[in-house]
């Protein structure tokens, strides 16, 4: 099971807790944990990512294993430690202001 931890509006949003887990198969990259993710919850469909492009919205960040994999390659295979669900896959939402 892949553990995912969105920020508090998407929990509202979707209508769970802090963590999500999802059942994905392999290979576990951001794509399909966010392809389940968007399945299982319809309600973040265009929230996370853009639904044509399937990019990711710029005022979100993806975290793991203490590393920044927001400009990763949405294909790239996630850490290990993540696919095997010991650590999270964090969603976080980027503070800008000015």
């Amino acid at each position: 099971m892949i553990r995912v931890v969105l920020p508090a509006n998407l929990q509202t949003l979707a209508g769970v807790g802090r963590v999500v887990e999802l059942d994905v198969a392999s290979p576990v990259t951001q794509r399909s944990v966010l392809d389940v993710l968007e399945g299982n919850h319809p309600a973040l469909r265009g929230t996370i990512r853009d639904m044509d492009t399937k990019r990711r919205r710029p005022m979100l960040r993806f975290f793991a294993c203490e590393e920044d994999l927001s400009d990763a390659s949405p294909d790239d295979p996630l850490p290990d430690a993540v696919a095997s669900g010991s650590e999270p896959l964090l969603i976080i939402g980027a503070i800008a202001g000015g």
